[in-house]
């Protein structure tokens, strides 16, 4: 069986929309500053921008989260 055009099309596509992989590896190189223009023109093409939107506010949540964590660590060990 052979692959027609239209299938490696569709491949390319993804009606299903991004991955939970795919939305958190763009978050973090978004949020590093690492993101390749590539990278980020497929994320913009994408379908919806809630999943970026969500993981955004999710990864944003989780480093305030972590920071405040490890300040209250270094403060209590005084």
């Amino acid at each position: 069986m052979t692959n027609s055009p239209n299938t490696e099309s569709n491949k390319k596509k993804n009606p299903q929309g991004p991955g939970v992989l795919k939305v958190m590896q763009s978050v973090a190189a978004g949020a590093l500053g690492v993101q390749s223009s590539k990278r980020r023109e497929e994320d913009f093409g994408s379908h919806s921008p809630w999943p970026y939107i969500i993981g955004g506010l999710l990864f944003t949540g989780l480093f305030i989260g972590t920071l405040v964590l490890v300040v209250q660590v270094v403060l209590s060990g005084q």
